[in-house]
């Protein structure tokens, strides 16, 4: 390997790369050409993300209940809290608007004030019968309060499901097919039609209509993640083109740098496309990162471009000189960066696994593009001009480099006692980090449909279903008085609970029916009696196929129910008391032997899969920590340098982590991805600096304070660069509607800043007072690679460019 990336190794590839220009873009032409047919291929998410494994037990759980009852994410719910609702224009609009939802072959049934069935007790025969609560178009403003009386003080059965008798508010429910709710046609109903009948609605009646439901919000939320792909691309190429202006003042090494990555980023696409992956959340994120990313290769290549033509003026010996000096250290930190995304595979999240696939790929490929690229595109150009270098020697840079070797000569125990003050600190800061399993948290804030959210959080108790699978182990077995009582305590409990909303089951049906045996009468909406459940079954046994929505909550068999809850957008933390209130509960109400019972839905999925999830990437973090510690040793021969290396780079870790707990940023599956991405590209710059200062040390006789004075400055230059584009790069993220990408963008950003004044102040001091201890010639002497070319002289000529 040593042999494989030597000088003389990169001498060659120099050769080959210069002599075979136009091969060369040709094949990068054909290279994008074909990854562009590919985008077709690109799937986008129409599900939630499963951060857990299919393995795991909770996942096990959940299909289990799956197979039993199928998809239970199907309910959108339109909800109206509004008096003009009980006139005759508005409330005939409204069950006009509910006709229409009917017709549509992806709606399996609506339940609005237009469905609702009155149950009604008939003696010859014995049965009961479901007749319409409005059976006809209401004419008359006493009509629409009669209709209102007896639904907010007759029909309990649907208190909690259709109204909200504390504020009035009124809701529909529309269940979509389940075989549609995962596919693009879900989609296209929401978008193309339900949308638009609400806003027909509320131009024709002036009544706001708030909509939402797992099937309504991850439509909307999946839209928002694909207008933002375009937002972001467009934002990274912007801030990056007028930062990397700022530097060069060179509008063709802008515009080299530039369809550099914009091709980087046309392979993200294709690659995307190539794998079958979908664009979720943080595949998203995937071609701004290969911009942010592939900017700074960029920076280092055109900069020693026209370092090296300041020095000698020959154009032909600089673009080899690129190649041959820069292209070792550049793979070395393409390399390490595409280590901490490349660790995310080891996850056994399929979410992660996609996402570190992609980006480690695309950070290889655009490492390969920017080495192609920008010295043959040089190559047919003429040479730089004198305007083009002036920035070379800028004085405010000079000025912070001189700053930086001031400190580390002269102020090194300040140094070390800021780094001690912001380690304890920071190390306050982690213990007040708390970890967020929350649904809804990272959503857009500012979006209607967020609103809307809130709105069924305060009238209804929240919309993300929490489900509770019964298995009473014998067939019929949930039709047993018993287990209906012991339902019914458990549904007392629930409803107990802020966090949940009244829940939904047989339970209901079956206190409906006594409320119908006794002629409706409210106060009979309650569990029948052993005497009375004798009369009411003749009538009960009518109900076969009428039962319509309540035939989803007891299964073909009669031995598995299940009960339905809403619950709020909570917490890990608060999720795990509900969860513990309702396993204690169901343990001292269902006996073991006789009942199984489980909690699943995607609430519960989605709070398990992100405790598994920062626990996996804890350990993610600690083995991109290990790999990157194991690849240093590796180039550098040193164990020494290894533990002093990784000081500069844990240390801003930690203080982001503090920032987070101070600020109030949760650790949810967003923020944890900050660590390795943080860590994977800070640790480039450990490794110019460590390479530049071996180098020095050979230069120099191994004279140590020399040594690390000159490295100071000259990688200084290089890491500002590259870190205020970083820092800017990272901040695109921040305009994002998402508050998991807004708190990534801007978290990443600040760790990258702590990063570069921790390797060009924290290090420099270290190794300076360490010197004893690690400035061992034998360590140094021979390391496993050559970062950089040790003999900066050598003159290799090229023939026939």
């Amino acid at each position: 390997m040593k042999k494989f990336l030597t000088f003389g190794f990169w001498d060659r590839v120099a050769r080959v790369i210069l002599r075979n220009r136009l091969v060369i873009l040709i094949l990068i032409l054909a290279a994008t050409v074909f990854l562009a047919t590919k985008w077709k291929d690109m799937r986008f998410s129409y599900t939630e993300a499963n951060l857990l494994p299919a393995d795991h037990p909770v996942n096990q759980e959940y299909q289990h209940f799956i197979d039993r009852f199928g998809e239970e994410g199907n309910l959108i719910v339109l909800g109206i809290q509004d008096s003009s609702l009980f006139t005759p224009e508005v409330l005939n609009r409204w069950n006009a608007l509910s006709d229409s939802l009917n017709r549509y072959n992806e709606v399996a049934l609506s339940v609005s004030l237009q469905d609702l069935k009155l149950l009604q007790k008939e003696d010859n025969p014995k049965r009961f019968d479901f007749v319409p609560f409005i059976g006809k178009k209401v004419t008359s403003l006493t009509e629409a309060d009669h209709y209102k009386k007896q639904l907010f003080d007759s029909l309990p059965f649907y208190e909690g499901l259709i109204y909200n008798k504390k504020s009035g508010a009124v809701r529909s429910a529309i269940y979509l097919k389940k075989d549609i709710v995962n596919t693009p046609a879900r989609k296209t109903f929401i978008l193309e039609h339900l949308n638009p009948l609400i806003e027909s609605f509320e131009a024709e009646t002036g009544v706001d209509v708030r909509a939402s439901g797992m099937p309504y919000i991850r439509t909307l939320n999946s839209k928002n993640i694909i207008d933002e792909i375009g937002i972001f691309v467009g934002g990274a190429l912007l801030v990056t083109s007028l930062i990397f202006f700022f530097f060069f003042r060179s509008y063709r090494a802008t515009m080299i740098a530039m369809i550099t990555v914009m091709i980087g980023v046309m392979w993200a696409f294709g690659f995307l496309g190539l794998l079958g992956y979908e664009i979720t959340v943080l595949t998203a994120l995937i071609p701004p990162l290969i911009i942010v990313i592939g900017i700074p290769n960029c920076i280092f290549l055109i900069n020693k471009y026209q370092q090296e033509y300041k020095i000698h003026g020959n154009q032909v010996k600089a673009l080899q000189r690129v190649i041959t000096k820069v292209g070792n250290a550049t793979l070395m930190t393409n390399i390490t960066t595409a280590s901490g995304f490349a660790t995310f595979i080891l996850t056994k999240s399929s979410l992660l696994k996609e996402f570190g696939v992609v980006a480690s790929i695309n950070i290889l490929a655009i490492f390969l593009l920017s080495l192609l690229i920008i010295p043959i595109m040089y190559s047919y150009m003429t040479p730089p001009k004198e305007r083009h270098l002036k920035h070379l020697g800028r004085s405010w840079i000079e000025r912070f480099v001189s700053w930086m070797e001031n400190m580390v000569r002269n102020r090194r125990i300040t140094i070390y006692m800021v780094s001690l003050g912001l380690l304890i600190i920071s190390m306050i800061g982690m213990s007040q980090i708390r970890v967020s399993g929350s649904l809804l948290e990272d959503m857009p804030k500012s979006t209607t449909f967020y609103e809307d959210i809130k709105f069924f959080e305060n009238e209804f108790d929240g919309i993300m279903p929490l489900e509770i699978l019964i298995d009473t182990k014998r067939p019929k077995g949930v039709l047993k008085l018993p287990t209906l009582k012991r339902m019914d305590e458990l549904s007392n409990t629930i409803t107990e609970i802020p966090e949940l909303s009244k829940p939904v089951s047989i339970v209901n049906l079956v206190k409906y029916s006594k409320q119908a045996f006794y002629n409706g009468a409210p106060k009979y909406y309650q569990l029948p009696t052993s005497n009375e459940r004798n009369f009411i079954l003749p009538y009960a046994s009518s109900f076969g196929d009428n039962a319509g929505l309540m035939n989803s909550y007891v299964d073909s068999t009669g031995q598995y129910a299940r009960m339905t809850t809403f619950m709020q957008d909570i917490g890990t933390d608060q999720m795990e008391k509900v969860e513990n209130n309702l396993n204690t509960k169901i343990n001292a109400l269902f006996p073991k032997e006789n009942y199984n019972i489980s909690l699943t839905g995607k609430a519960l999925v989605f709070q398990k899969g992100t405790d598994y999830l920062v626990n996996n990437l804890i350990i993610s973090l600690s083995l991109a920590i290990f790999l990157i510690a194991l690849f240093m040793a590796w180039m550098f021969r040193s164990f020494k340098m290894i533990l002093i290396s990784l000081i500069p780079n844990l240390l801003p870790l930690v203080i982001t982590a503090g920032l987070m707990g101070f600020l109030g940023v949760p650790l949810k599956p967003s923020t944890i991805l900050v660590f390795s991405i943080a860590f994977g590209i800070s640790v480039d710059d450990t490794i110019h600096f460590l390479a530049k200062y071996r180098q020095e040390l050979m230069k120099t006789g191994w004279k140590i304070k020399t040594s690390v004075y000159a490295s100071v400055r000259e990688t200084g230059h290089s890491m500002l660069y590259t870190s205020i584009v970083l820092f800017f790069g990272f901040s695109v993220f921040m305009i994002s509607d998402f508050g998991g990408t807004i708190a990534m963008g801007g978290l990443v950003s600040a760790t990258l800043l702590f990063a570069m004044f921790a390797n060009l102040l924290l290090l420099p001091s270290l190794l300076l007072s360490l010197e004893r201890n690690i400035a061992n010639k034998k360590e140094f002497k021979e390391p496993s690679i050559d970062i950089i070319d040790p003999d900066g002289d050598e003159d290799n000529k090229l023939d026939g460019i």
